[in-house]
C-alpha cells in the first residue's frame, strides 16, 4: 500500500518540516507546562510567604497594640485605649487562625505558632486583663505591685523571640522551596537543551534521510544510465527505482524512452538484416524464398506463402512463388484472383489484414511431433506505385505483436520497389536471352545457309565427276559389298569359334584341374607321410626329398586352384554367396594366419580397424578372405624388411558417390600396404592381367604364376567392388580393396554402374568434360537463371556418356533424369509431364532414337518439347533423318560442351517464351 502511494520530493521535505515543527511545538508545550508549574509554585511560595509575614506582623502588631492600649488605659484611664485593646484582642485570634491554616503543612511552625499563642494568652491573663481590671477598680497599689513585678515584660520578650524563631523557620522553609524551584528550573533548562538537541538530531536525521533517499535514487538512475550507455550487448538494462516520487516518474519515462529506442533499434537492425539478405538476388523465386524465410524468422511465423502478380490473357492473378515450413508441397493456394478469399480481398482493398480468431478447421501447422492449429494470420499487400504487385501471408501458433507487425509494414514499404526491380531485371534478362537465342539461331542458320550454298556449289562442280565415277563406284561398291558380306560371315564364324574355344578352354581347365587333384592328392598325402618319417625308415636326405616333393605338390595345388577359379570366373560359373560376416573376427583370424609368417621373415605386422566399422557386413566371406589372404601373401612375399600394414576402414557418407550410395549405404575400404620392392607406374595395369608379373626377374627371384591379382580383381568385381593400387618402384605398395555391404546380393545393372564408376576417373570422355567444366565454371548469373531447376531427360545406353553429361548439367542447376533406351524414355514421359528438354541418342538397343522421337511426336502428340539428337554419325542425310523423325536440333559426337550449352540455352529460352 505504501509502495503504491506516491510521495513527491516536495511532500517529503514538507513532511520533514512538519515533523520538526511538531517536535518544536510539543517541546514548547512541555516547556510551557513546566514553566507554568514553576511560576505557580513560585507565586504560591511568594504569596504564602507574604501572607505569613503579613499575618505574623498583624499578630505581632495586634499584640503590641494590645500592650499599647493596656498601658495607655492604665496610665491615662482613657477608654479609647481600652477600645484599642479590645479590638486588637479580637483581631489577633482571627489572624492566628488564618496563619495556622497557612502553616497546616508545617507542623513545626504550627507548634511554634501555638507557643506564641500560649505566650500571648499568658500575657493577657497575667498582665493585660489584671492591669485593666485593677485600673478600673482604681486599685493603684495592686497595680503598682503588678508593674513592679512586670511579668508581662518577659512575655513580650518571649513573644518577640518566638516570632523571630517562627520567621526564621518560615524563611528557612521558603528558602528550601526556593532551592527546590531552582533545581526544577535547572531541570527545565536542561530539558529545554535536551529537547533542542533531540529536535536538532531529528531534523538532521530527517534531512539526511530525505537527501540520502533523493541522492541514492539519483545515483542509481545515473549509474543505470551509464551502464546502459556503455553496454554493447543486445540486452539492455532498465532503471529500477523503489521510491514512488518524481524520480520514479523520471525513471519510468526514461525506461519508456529506452524501450522505444530498443524497439526502434530492433526494427532498424532486423530491417537492415532482411534487406541485406535479399540484396543482389535477381530471380523472383529466390527473392521470394529468401524474403519469406527471413520475415518468418523475425516474426516467429510457423507458416507462410508468397504470391506475385502475373498478367495472363489480360487477367490479373497472383501466383505462389515460395512457401515456408509447409508439411507438404501444397502450402496455400497455387494462385488466386483479386477478391478471391481473404487474401484476394486484401490485394483488392490494398489493406493489411490481421486475424486472431482462427476457425478450428483451418490448415494445421506441421512439426516433428504433430500438427498445431495457428492462432494468428497476417496478410500484407506489397504495393508499388499504388498497385499491389505481391501479397505475403503468414501464420503463427501464438499471435503477432505490434512490434512484429510494424517490422513487416516497414519492410514492405520498400520491398515493392525491390520486387519491381527484380521483375524488370528478369524481363530484361528474358528479352536479352531471347535476343541472344535469336541471334545465335540466325547465326547458325546463316552458317548453315552459307555451308549449304558452298556445298551446293561444290556439288554442282562435282556433279559431273560424280556421275562419271558413279558407275565405277557402283561396281566397286557391289564388289566391296560382296567382300564385306564374305568378311562378315568369316568374322561371325570366327567369333563363334572363338567363343566355343573359350568355353572349351574353360571347361578343359576346369576338368583338368579336377582330374589333376586326384593323383596330386595321393602325392601330397604320401609325401607328407614320408616327410614325417615316423619310423625313421628314411635317411635325412630322403626325408628332405619327401619335404621338397610335398612343398612342390602344395604349390601345384595352389596353381590348380588358381586356374580353376580363373576358369570359373571366365566361364561365369563361380558361385557368390552373400551372407553375414562378423568384422570383429577378421583381425583375429588374419593375425593367427600371418603372424607366424611375419615372425619367420622378421617383419613387423600391424592390423588396425576403425571403431566406426560395422560389426555385421554382408558379402561372400570365403571370397573376401581369399582376396585378403592373396594380397597379404604378396605383401609378405615381396617385402624383405620393414613392415606390412592391414587397415580396415568404413567410408563416410561424404566419401560415397551417388552410384555407390545407390548400391549400398555401407562400404569398407581394406588397405594392405608394405615396404617391399614396389611396382613401376607403367606396370600397374599389367600385374592385374592373367599370368603376368612386373618383369621376368621378379618371376625368377620370387616365383609365382601371376594369377593371384587377376583372380582378386575378378572376385572383387563379383563382390560389387574393385581393387586399386598405389606404388612406386622401391617405395613399397598399397593395394586398396573397396567393397559394399550387400544383404540381397548385387544386380547386374548395379555391377555395370560400379564398373563405370571404377574406370570413370581415367575415362577419356570424363576427363575431357571435366576440363571443359573447369574452363566454363564461371558462367553468368543469366545462364544460371535460364538453367536453374530445368528438368533434362538424357536417353543413352552408354553409361560413360550419361555420367559425363549428368555431372556437367547438374553443376548448372539442372535436374537430370536418365533412360537407358527408348522404351524407358517413353515410360518416363508418361509418368512425368514436367520435362523441359530431351537429349536423345540415336543408336540404342530395343528402341532406337528415330522410333522413340516419332512416337513422342505422332502418338503422344507432344510437339512443343525440345528434343536434341546426339549421334556419332555426321552425314548430312543423317541430320535430315533426325529432324524428320521429330528432333528439334542435332549435335554430332564427340560433344563440345560449349556447343551443347549454347543449343540448350536457345531451346530452353524459346520454350520459356
Amino acid at each position: 500500500m505504501l509502495n503504491k502511494l506516491k510521495i513527491g520530493i516536495r511532500t517529503k521535505i514538507t513532511l520533514g518540516y512538519i515533523v520538526i515543527i511538531l517536535c518544536l511545538l510539543a517541546s514548547v508545550i512541555i516547556l510551557y507546562q513546566q514553566i507554568s508549574s514553576l511560576q505557580n509554585e513560585r507565586n504560591y511560595i511568594i504569596k504564602k510567604d507574604s501572607n505569613i509575614q503579613a499575618l505574623t506582623n498583624h499578630i505581632e502588631k495586634s499584640f503590641l497594640d494590645m500592650e499599647l492600649g493596656q498601658r495607655g488605659f492604665v496610665i491615662t484611664g482613657e477608654s479609647s485605649y481600652l477600645e484599642l485593646y479590645n479590638e486588637t484582642s479580637e483581631n489577633w485570634k482571627s489572624d492566628f487562625n488564618e496563619l495556622y491554616q497557612l502553616l497546616e503543612k508545617n507542623p513545626t511552625q504550627q507548634e511554634k505558632l501555638n507557643e506564641i499563642k500560649t505566650t500571648i494568652e499568658h500575657w493577657i491573663t497575667t498582665s493585660g486583663e489584671p492591669s485593666i481590671t485593677l485600673k478600673k477598680e482604681n486599685n493603684t497599689e495592686a497595680l503598682w505591685k503588678l508593674y513592679k513585678v512586670d511579668i508581662g515584660r518577659k512575655d513580650m520578650e518571649t513573644v518577640r523571640d518566638q516570632f523571630e524563631s517562627l520567621r526564621s523557620e518560615v524563611i528557612a522553609t521558603m528558602q528550601a522551596k526556593v532551592n527546590e524551584l531552582d533545581r526544577k528550573n535547572s531541570i527545565v533548562t536542561l530539558t529545554l537543551l535536551g529537547i533542542l538537541v533531540f529536535i536538532s538530531v531529528v531534523a538532521i536525521i530527517i534531512a539526511s534521510s530525505i537527501s540520502r533517499s533523493i541522492v541514492k535514487t539519483l545515483t542509481e538512475v545515473t549509474r543505470t544510465i551509464r551502464e546502459i550507455t556503455a553496454s554493447k550487448s543486445g540486452q539492455k538494462g532498465r532503471i529500477r527505482v523503489r521510491t514512488n516520487d518524481e524520480i520514479n516518474a523520471l525513471a519510468t519515462a526514461t525506461n519508456e524512452l529506452l524501450d522505444a529506442l530498443e524497439r526502434r533499434e530492433w526494427l532498424q537492425l532486423n530491417i537492415a538484416e532482411i534487406v541485406t539478405k535479399y540484396q543482389g538476388i535477381s530471380a523472383i523465386t529466390k527473392l521470394a524464398e529468401t524474403f519469406l524465410s527471413e520475415i518468418a524468422q523475425k516474426t516467429q511465423s510457423s507458416l507462410g506463402a508468397f504470391y506475385v502478380r502475373e498478367i495472363t490473357d489480360n487477367q490479373i492473378q497472383f501466383v505462389k512463388k515460395a512457401a515456408f515450413a509447409g508439411a507438404t508441397d501444397n502450402v496455400g493456394m497455387e494462385s488466386f484472383k483479386l477478391g478471391q478469399g481473404l487474401i484476394g480481398q486484401c490485394a483488392l482493398e490494398k489493406k493489411v489484414l490481421i486475424y486472431n480468431d482462427i476457425p478450428e478447421d483451418f490448415r494445421l501447422i506441421g512439426t516433428g511431433l504433430g500438427k498445431i492449429p495457428p492462432k494468428g494470420i497476417f496478410i500484407v499487400p506489397i504495393i508499388f506505385e499504388n498497385d499491389v504487385i505481391a501479397v505475403v501471408e503468414l501464420a503463427t501458433i501464438t499471435s503477432f505483436n505490434k512490434l512484429q507487425q510494424e517490422l513487416v509494414k516497414q519492410v514492405i514499404d520498400t520491398f515493392g520497389l525491390t520486387i519491381n526491380s527484380v521483375l524488370g531485371r528478369m524481363e530484361i534478362v528474358r528479352l536479352l536471352n531471347e535476343s541472344r537465342a535469336l541471334t545465335e539461331e540466325l547465326q547458325v542458320q546463316s552458317e548453315e545457309l552459307q555451308a549449304q550454298s558452298e556445298e551446293l556449289q561444290l556439288q554442282t562442280e562435282e556433279l559431273t565427276m560424280i556421275n562419271e565415277q558413279l558407275e565405277e563406284r557402283t561396281k566397286e561398291a557391289e564388289l566391296k559389298s560382296r567382300e564385306l558380306e564374305q568378311a562378315k560371315k568369316e568374322l561371325e564364324e570366327s567369333a563363334e569359334q572363338l567363343l566355343l574355344n573359350s568355353n572349351y578352354k574353360s571347361e578343359f581347365l576346369a576338368n583338368m584341374s579336377h582330374e589333376l587333384r586326384t593323383p596330386l592328392n595321393s602325392i601330397l598325402i604320401l609325401s607328407e607321410m614320408l616327410a614325417e618319417n615316423s619310423q625313421n625308415a628314411l635317411s635325412e636326405e630322403e626325408a628332405e626329398f619327401a619335404k621338397v616333393i610335398h612343398s612342390s605338390g602344395e604349390d601345384l595345388l595352389a596353381l590348380i586352384n588358381d586356374i580353376l577359379d580363373l576358369s570359373k570366373v571366365e566361364a561365369g560359373k563361380l558361385d557368390i554367396n552373400f551372407d553375414e560376416m562378423n568384422m570383429s573376427e577378421v583381425p583375429v583370424q588374419i593375425e593367427q594366419t600371418f603372424a607366424p609368417v611375419a615372425m619367420k621373415k622378421n617383419l613387423q605386422f600391424y592390423i588396425s580397424k576403425d571403431e566406426n566399422v560395422v560389426d555385421i557386413f554382408y558379402t561372400d566371406e570365403q571370397r573376401f578372405q581369399q582376396i585378403l589372404k592373396n594380397l597379404l601373401s604378396n605383401a609378405f612375399k615381396f617385402t624383405k624388411q620393414g613392415s606390412v600394414h592391414l587397415d580396415i576402414n568404413q567410408l563416410s557418407e561424404e566419401q560415397l558417390t551417388n552410384n555407390m550410395q545407390d548400391v549400398s549405404a555401407d562400404w569398407l575400404e581394406i588397405t594392405v600396404s608394405d615396404t617391399g620392392i614396389g611396382i613401376p607406374n607403367d606396370k600397374h595395369q599389367l600385374i592385374f592381367e592373367s599370368f603376368q608379373q612386373a618383369d621376368g626377374a621378379t618371376i625368377r627371384k620370387y616365383g609365382g604364376t601371376g594369377l593371384g591379382l587377376s583372380i582378386c580383381k575378378e572376385l572383387a568385381r563379383l563382390l560389387g567392388g574393385w581393387i586399386s593400387l598405389q606404388s612406386s618402384e622401391g617405395q613399397g605398395s598399397t593395394f586398396t580393396l573397396t567393397i559394399p555391404s550387400l544383404p540381397n546380393g548385387i544386380e547386374e545393372q548395379k555391377r555395370l554402374e560400379l564398373a563405370i564408376h571404377e574406370v570413370g576417373a581415367t575415362n577419356e570422355l570424363e576427363v575431357l568434360m571435366e576440363e571443359q567444366l573447369l574452363d566454363t565454371q564461371d558462367f553468368s548469373q543469366q545462364e544460371v537463371e535460364v538453367f536453374q531447376g530445368k528438368n533434362i531427360l538424357i536417353v543413352d545406353d552408354d553409361y560413360r556418356n550419361i555420367y559425363a553429361l549428368k555431372n556437367a548439367l547438374e553443376k548448372r542447376g539442372m535436374n537430370i533424369l536418365v533412360a537407358k533406351d527408348g522404351i524407358e524414355c517413353l515410360e518416363i514421359m508418361q509418368a512425368n509431364d514436367e520435362i523441359d528438354l530431351i537429349l536423345m541418342d540415336i543408336m540404342m538397343p530395343n528402341l532406337d532414337g528415330y522410333e522413340t522421337m516419332s512416337i513422342i511426336r505422332k502418338q503422344m502428340k507432344i510437339t512443343d518439347l525440345p528434343i536434341i539428337a546426339l549421334t556419332a554419325k555426321a552425314m548430312k542425310n543423317d541430320r535430315d533423318k533426325t529432324l524428320e523423325a521429330g528432333a528439334s536440333d542435332y549435335i554430332s559426337k564427340p560433344l563440345n560442351l560449349d556447343q551443347l550449352v549454347s543449343v540448350l540455352r536457345v531451346w530452353l529460352v524459346s520454350k520459356g517464351s
